[in-house]
């Protein structure tokens, strides 16, 4: 494992993206990049990466930009899906490959299903951990309320019950696990005293960039977004590479009828659903790696 930086670019200049790889080139399976959820970072991926690099895979791991050890934008409004997935491109550029395999959770689905709906896409499989083309109100205003909150905590055990509360979805975990999870989603401000590891200002465009996108693909519907879930089926609809759907029974983002939807007129998908985890599930646990990675040999 090695984590290296590069760099993206928006009208206020060049960003540093933070990443990490793990395995080697020499490879013979197809590079896989993991993407995070919107207030995450690429430390969830650790197992999973650690994991799939045992067995002679490739991995790359970013931080989406105000996330994580990324750098964080001064404008607000460029923290945008279409800032994302030109970042994530470059990415896919410092690959120096033909072809990709990509996890995303959540935000991170989001991001592979819009590259992989694209023509002449490199995503030869994609992974949704917990997102699909229809994304709940429900869920999505849960999210948001949780982006508003940005507490400092003093101590480890503060952060740890800050994340049982925000995150209880993530499945049945290890207090080892949650202290985990909490060391790697905070960083220290000033002597004693953290915070979240992810730009508060996320927060102000990220509705609304699944809005716009959303209000590209259907521009009747630009105020019902508002109002109802957001909708990409347009996207989805153009994807054409072979799909794994990892969704948490409990989730209130992907909902079952959506999975089914999903299934309906594309020519292989195939669904794995975690039965005590919600919106979404960590991959932390080694038989869901292993899900995983029979997954990827099956279709390779």
């Amino acid at each position: 494992m090695k984590t290296d930086y590069y760099l993206g670019v928006c009208e206020e200049g060049f960003h540093r993206i933070a990443y990490t790889e793990w395995g080697t080139p020499s490879s013979s399976h197809t590079p896989l990049i993991c993407v995070h959820g919107l207030t995450r970072n690429r430390r969830d991926f650790d197992h999973l990466a650690n994991y799939l690099s045992e067995r002679e895979f490739h991995l790359f791991c970013p931080d989406i930009v105000g996330r994580g050890d990324s750098d964080w934008l001064n404008n607000p409004l460029h923290y945008t899906f279409e800032q994302y997935i030109a970042d994530c491109n470059v990415m896919i550029s410092r690959i120096h490959t033909q072809e990709i395999d990509w996890v995303g959770t959540s935000m991170g689905g989001i991001i592979g299903m819009a590259l992989a709906s694209l023509p002449n896409s490199p995503i030869r499989r994609l992974i949704l951990n917990d997102v699909g083309p229809q994304i709940q109100l429900k869920g999505l205003t849960r999210l948001m309320l949780q982006v508003g909150s940005h507490p400092y905590f003093s101590t480890i055990e503060q952060a740890i019950l800050y994340h049982k509360q925000t995150l209880p979805d993530l499945g049945n975990l290890t207090e080892a696990q949650w202290q985990e999870i909490s060391e790697n989603s905070i960083y220290e401000t000033k002597p004693g005293i953290f915070t979240l590891k992810f730009d508060p200002k996320i927060k102000t465009t990220s509705l609304k960039s699944k809005m716009a996108w959303s209000s590209v693909l259907h521009p009747h519907k630009a105020l019902e977004g508002v109002l109802f879930d957001v909708e990409l089926w347009e996207i989805w609809e153009t994807v054409k590479c072979p799909v794994l759907i990892i969704r948490g029974k409990k989730s209130d983002i992907l909902s079952m009828s959506t999975v089914d939807r999903m299934k309906r007129g594309h020519i292989h998908v195939d669904v794995i659903e975690i039965p005590d985890a919600g919106h979404a599930p960590a991959l932390l646990d080694p038989e869901q790696h292993e899900m995983i990675y029979q997954w990827l040999k099956k279709t390779y």
